[in-house]
């Protein structure tokens, strides 16, 4: 299954407010219930990715090269 630049920015958009999520804080306790979010590292790593699959498929829009070929000889 290919994916679109749009699933690829939504996913990109998401991570981004998943770190924006725990820019406030990792985990935190109410009475007896706590609430961790998920590790910053993983979170990064999963930017890093969908920045660059975002980056790909833009590239890939705007960068394609078009060519003309002329057959030659007898067909």
């Amino acid at each position: 299954m290919a994916i679109t630049l749009i699933q690829a920015q939504a996913h990109l958009d998401a991570w981004l407010a998943a770190d924006l999520a725990t820019a406030t804080g990792q985990s935190y306790r109410i009475s007896t219930r706590s609430l961790t979010r998920a590790d910053a590292a993983e979170i990064r790593r999963n930017i890093e990715h969908w920045e660059r699959v975002v980056s790909r498929l833009e590239s890939g829009r705007r960068g394609v090269l078009f060519s003309r070929a002329v057959p030659r000889g007898d067909l």
